[in-house]
C-alpha cells in the first residue's frame, strides 16, 4: 500500500448506505429523508424532524401530537440521576452530559431490547431526558434547584424553561427550536460514526450515544461555535473586524465558523441562523455581535474562491448568546440537536449490522532480535 493508497481520515470513504441525510457539497444542499432543509427550517419543527428522522416521513397531525406527548411525558429523570448531576457538578457539561446518559441505562427497562418497539421509547426517552440533564446540570452548578419540565410545552420552549426557570418567549423558543431542527442530522460525521462503530459491536443505544458525545467534545468536532464568540469577543468592535482578519491569516491563524469538510460552498445551516441572529440582535438591542460576524464575514469574502464560506457554527454561538446560554453549554445544545440523527444512524447501522474495522498500515520495525533483559542498554 503506498503513501497515496492510505484514506486518512476515511475522507471519501463510503462506509454505507444511509436514508437519514444527504449532503451535496459543492451545491451546498442538506436533506432530511427526502425533504430540503431550507423547507424543513422555514416550515417545520424540531419534534417533527425527530418524527421524519426515525420514521421516514412525515408525520400526519395525529402522529406528531403523539411524538410530542410522548417526548413531554419522559422529560423528568430518576431522583438518582440528579444525584448523579449534583456530584459530578463542577465537571463541564459535556462530562456531566456523558455521565448522565450512561447513567441512564442502569434506569431504563429497555436497555438491552433492540426490537423496533423498544428502539423508538429509548429513542424517545433520551431525546427528550438529554435535554433535562443539560438543563438541571446548569441550574445545580450555580447552587439553583432543577425546575421540573412542563409537559405543556414544545421541547425548545421547555428546555429554556427548565434551563432558566420562566417560560421563554415565542420568539426565543422558536430560535432554539430552529437550531435544535438545524443540527438534527449531518450524515457521517465524526460523532455519528462514533456510535456507528459502538453499535456494531451490538452494543445497547445509551452506549452508542455515550460515545457520540465523547466524540462531539472535541474541539475539532463541537467547539466551532464556543471559539467563533471568542474571537468575536477578541475584535470587540464592527470596525476592528477587517484588520483582526488580516492579522489571522497573517499569523496563519484559522478564523473559526469557516470551511468545512464537505461543503465547498456556504453551508445551507448558516443562511436561517444569520438571519435569526440580525433579528434577535435587533429586538434585543444587541446589534454589535452581528456586526462583528458581518464584517468578519465581508472580509473573508475573498477566500471563497477556495471554497472557504461560513459554517452554521458562524452564528450559533451567537444566537445562543442572546438568549442567555453560556459558552461552556453551546457544545452540549449541539448535542441536544444532534440527539435524533445519532438515533437514526445507531437504528440503521443496526438494521443490517456489521462490525467496522478498517486496517491500518503498519510502518514500524520488523523481525527485530529478542534481547534478555539483562543484556539491554
Amino acid at each position: 500500500m503506498t503513501e497515496e493508497q492510505l484514506a486518512r481520515g476515511l475522507k471519501g470513504v463510503v462506509i454505507d448506505k444511509t436514508e437519514s441525510s444527504k449532503i451535496d457539497g459543492k451545491l451546498g444542499k442538506l436533506i432530511y429523508h427526502g425533504y430540503d432543509i431550507h423547507d424543513l427550517a422555514e416550515k417545520s419543527t424540531f419534534e417533527e424532524v425527530c418524527y421524519l428522522l426515525w420514521h421516514g416521513k412525515l408525520p400526519t397531525q395525529k402522529e406528531l401530537d403523539d411524538l410530542s406527548r410522548s417526548l413531554a411525558e419522559n422529560r423528568a429523570l430518576p431522583p438518582q440521576i440528579l444525584q448523579i448531576i449534583d456530584l459530578v457538578k463542577a465537571t463541564h457539561p459535556m462530562d456531566a452530559l456523558r455521565t448522565g446518559v450512561s447513567a441512564l441505562a442502569t434506569f431504563d427497562p429497555d436497555t438491552e431490547d433492540n426490537s423496533p418497539a423498544a428502539n423508538l421509547r429509548k429513542a424517545i426517552r433520551l431525546t427528550a431526558q438529554t435535554a433535562t440533564i443539560v438543563a438541571a446540570h446548569e441550574r445545580i452548578r450555580k447552587g439553583q434547584k432543577a425546575v421540573a419540565p412542563d409537559p405543556s410545552l414544545n421541547h425548545a420552549a421547555n428546555f429554556l424553561y427548565m434551563l432558566k426557570g420562566e417560560k421563554p418567549d415565542a420568539e426565543s423558543a422558536r430560535a432554539i427550536d430552529l437550531d435544535l431542527l438545524l443540527h438534527a442530522d449531518h450524515s457521517s460525521n465524526a460523532s455519528a460514526f462514533a456510535a456507528r462503530v459502538t453499535t456494531g459491536t451490538n452494543a445497547d443505544m445509551h452506549a452508542a450515544i455515550v460515545s457520540a458525545i465523547a466524540t462531539l467534545k472535541g474541539p475539532a468536532h463541537g467547539g466551532a461555535a464556543q471559539a467563533v464568540m471568542t474571537m468575536t469577543a477578541e475584535i470587540g468592535e464592527p470596525e476592528r473586524a477587517e484588520q483582526w482578519v488580516k492579522d489571522a491569516i497573517a499569523a496563519k491563524k484559522r478564523v473559526m465558523g469557516f470551511g468545512h469538510r464537505v461543503y465547498k460552498t456556504e453551508d445551507p445551516r448558516a443562511r436561517h441562523l444569520r438571519d435569526r441572529v440580525r433579528h434577535m440582535g435587533e429586538k434585543y438591542g444587541q446589534v454589535k455581535w452581528f456586526q462583528i460576524l458581518s464584517r468578519v464575514e465581508e472580509a473573508m469574502a475573498p477566500y471563497r474562491e477556495r471554497g472557504i464560506y461560513v459554517n452554521v457554527d458562524f452564528y450559533a454561538g451567537a444566537a445562543y448568546s442572546l438568549l442567555g446560554i453560556p459558552e461552556d453549554l453551546f457544545i452540549p445544545m449541539f448535542a441536544l440537536g444532534r440527539m435524533p440523527g445519532w438515533i437514526t444512524q445507531i437504528l440503521e447501522q443496526w438494521a443490517d449490522n456489521i462490525l467496522l474495522r478498517p486496517l491500518l498500515k503498519y510502518v514500524g520495525p520488523v523481525d527485530l532480535p529478542y534481547i534478555p533483559i539483562s543484556e539491554r542498554k
